[in-house]
């Protein structure tokens, strides 16, 4: 591994925690949408799939690493807008 990849891994393990942790984190959250949407049946559009599984990766990196970081919320706006707008006819 070259040592500008170390020093990202490091730089973003001290920023969102470690890995493997917040991939369960994201897994359990991802796990139970998928319940729901089964359960009831939802028809989810892709955009709207995705944007929830990316909330849930951003919902992870908070609970997992740095609750302070402005950036994950502001992500977790971002992938909720472009849906909304997408459903109010804006395409981004």
């Amino acid at each position: 591994m070259s040592q500008d990849m170390a020093a990202l891994l490091t730089e973003r393990g001290k920023r969102y925690g470690d890995f493997f942790t917040h991939a369960v984190i994201t897994q359990n959250l991802k796990d139970e949408i998928n319940v729901w949407v089964e359960k009831k049946k939802l028809d989810l559009a892709s955009d709207q799939h995705e944007a929830l599984e990316m909330i849930c990766h951003k919902i992870g990196r908070i609970l997992n690493g740095d609750p302070d970081y402005a950036d994950s919320w502001r992500d977790i706006a971002g992938y909720a807008l472009l849906v909304a707008d997408r459903l109010e006819g804006v395409v981004r």
